[in-house]
């Protein structure tokens, strides 16, 4: 589909638009979760305001998906932008802890169909040679909201309070849906069967008890509770396979998977997850340890990581618009990671931050060199009538990936440390400043602690970007094309085919 200059800009600049809303409402909520909690009198319940987002826009991605597919994108993304700020406006006015989970939740939900839809909308309106760019340009939304997003949150906590956390969406949001109204265009969409319901049940059990179980690990008071999870997320697995298997239209196709680039880019987008959240959420928490920094001077080593990630992802997104070329940045991408990871554990104590900071930025680099690249790969190799499904896929292994991950280098860290303390000592209170004002033998204890802990953590998550190498190079070789869908000329030619025959016999 063909638009012309201008529609193509407010397009875009709506679909970032859109795009930062959804990524800063992650960021600049974190650094206010005690004010909120506090204000509404429900410490016990703070973390339900992030999982409860999370889960939602998780589990909801393949859902949406297919029914982008069904029904057009269009008007699943006005939906949910919609949808988006009504769930933003009611959790401002919240005045209990319940009533700001549900509207998270549903804020959560909605999200999930902008962030989906906007990769979906940009395959429909453009050639693939043409993605990577879009995908680039709209995917600066993450980056900058993880270096801007605290500040803004804590600015906004401090001097409007904190329902401006959420109202704050308001303005940029129905700006935005007025610019998507006009840009984004109807989309056309094959009659497709019936919608599956009894697949979204099953992966929406299956994610659910999954990201729980993962959630009440580390916990030592949830008890069986993620025995049970996981026991529920088997059977729901199992249950999933069958139904896919037998469904005339499944959510998520396993068929799609018989298609290499489609498989390993996807595997890619995993890969993507399990290693740059797992590790940059507790980077801060390293150094202040380790290194016995500030919490702000901690925070540089994860602004260097994102701002290299930033850079690599438009130059890249740049680079294979123009020639069409994108086997090779995922290959050097994971192997940049790779060796910067193994580069971080063998890093000693002592030395100045500067140099894990050019470290994690060569780290940064190569992961953005293809984080946004291989969506639009995966588009590429999709059939245009599951667009919607391929790109959920991709971002739902993401989100798994990362959850995971987060979630297992978090029981790592906390069980390593308390295992290496001094006799004495409870990890459970041990917080920077208290480290930072302890005596000099007991900050080199937990300095020690903490390197030996994350030293092979980091060199776990080198192998994980090593074995992403590996399964890069199992990427076909080919390019871009600069036309509109390869699928879509093939099927055009057996027509002009079949047409040719029909005249042919018609004129014996």
């Amino acid at each position: 589909m063909t638009l012309s200059p201008l529609r193509m800009r407010l397009l875009v600049a709506s679909l970032l638009t859109v795009g930062l809303l959804g990524a800063l409402d992650h960021t600049i909520v974190s650094t206010s979760l005690a004010t909120i909690a506090g204000d509404l009198g429900a410490l016990g319940h703070l973390g339900w305001i992030v999982v409860g987002y999370t889960l939602a826009s998780t589990v909801l991605l393949p859902v949406l998906g297919k029914l982008g597919d069904i029904v057009g994108p269009r008007g699943v993304f006005l939906t949910s932008l919609a949808g988006f700020l009504l769930a933003s406006l009611a959790c401002g006015f919240a005045q209990d802890m319940t009533t700001l989970i549900v509207a998270r939740v549903l804020q959560g939900m909605t999200s999930a169909g902008l962030q989906l839809m906007s990769q979906t909308i940009v395959a429909h309106v453009t050639t693939p040679r043409e993605r990577p760019r879009l995908m680039s340009i709209i995917g600066i939304a993450f980056p900058v909201a993880i270096l801007v997003g605290p500040v803004i949150g804590g600015l906004i906590a401090d001097y409007w309070g904190w329902p401006w956390l959420f109202w704050i969406n308001l303005p940029f949001g129905l700006a935005a849906l007025a610019l998507a109204a006009f840009a984004v265009p109807p989309i056309e969409h094959a009659p497709r069967g019936r919608f599956d319901f009894a697949g979204s049940v099953c992966f929406t059990a299956l994610l659910v008890a999954l990201v729980l179980g993962v959630t009440w690990a580390g916990d030592g008071a949830a008890g069986a509770a993620p025995a049970v999870c996981f026991a529920v997320a088997a059977m729901a697995l199992a249950a999933f396979i069958l139904v896919e298997l037998r469904a005339a239209e499944p959510i998520l196709s396993l068929r799609i998977l018989r298609d290499r680039t489609i498989a390993t880019g996807i595997a890619l987008s995993a890969i993507v997850g399990m290693g740059l959240f797992a590790i940059v959420a507790y980077l801060p928490t390293y150094f202040q340890m380790a290194y016995r920094t500030t919490a702000t001077v901690s925070g540089l080593v994860p602004i260097a990581t994102v701002f290299g990630m930033l850079v690599s992802n438009l130059l890249t997104g740049f680079l294979v618009a123009r020639s069409g070329r994108y086997r090779l940045y995922p290959i050097v991408g994971c192997a940049l990671a790779a060796g910067g990871l193994l580069v971080m554990a063998l890093l000693p104590l002592g030395l100045p931050l500067w140099v894990p900071m050019v470290v994690m930025g060569v780290v940064g680099v190569g992961i953005g060199s293809f984080m946004n690249v291989i969506v639009a790969v995966v588009q590429s190799a999709a059939p245009r009538e599951d667009l919607g499904s391929v790109t959920a896929a991709t971002n739902v292994v993401r989100q798994v990936g990362s959850t995971l991950g987060t979630a297992v280098v978090g029981g790592i860290v906390g069980a390593g440390v308390a295992a290496l303390l001094p006799v004495g000592v409870d990890a459970g209170s041990l917080t920077p400043h208290a480290v930072h004002g302890a005596d000099p033998a007991l900050q080199d204890a937990v300095a020690a602690a903490y390197h030996e802990v994350f030293a092979p953590i980091f060199v776990a998550i080198a192998v994980v970007y090593a074995i992403g190498v590996a399964v890069a190079v199992l990427l076909p070789h080919g390019r871009l094309a600069d036309h509109a869908d390869v699928r879509e000329r093939d099927d055009q030619r057996d027509d002009l085919s079949a047409t040719a025959g029909r005249s042919a016999s018609t004129g014996r």
